[in-house]
């Protein structure tokens, strides 16, 4: 079950920021007509809410790194920058 967990992590990836906050609010909707789905008896697999929880926290996991990632890379040129 990691492989298939690591292929979804790296097809979000390759997408780009612009892209990924895309992403994130179709998921949110998704997750939104699912919930509505549930309460009207509408649904039939509910594990579809779970898997769509994870695939929120996967794009703003790789949200956050990359944001982490261009944190370190401008501390890193500006600490060079002043030597």
């Amino acid at each position: 079950m990691a492989k298939k967990s690591n292929q979804r992590f790296g097809e979000l990836a390759t997408i780009d920021d612009a892209g990924l906050g895309r992403e994130l609010d179709e998921a949110y909707r998704q997750l939104f007509t699912l919930r509505l789905q549930v309460a009207t008896r509408q649904l039939q697999n509910v594990k579809e809410i779970g898997k769509t929880k994870r695939r929120i926290a996967r794009i703003k996991t790789l949200q956050r790194r990359r944001e982490l990632a261009a944190l370190l890379n401008a501390q890193g040129a500006a600490v060079g920058g002043t030597r």
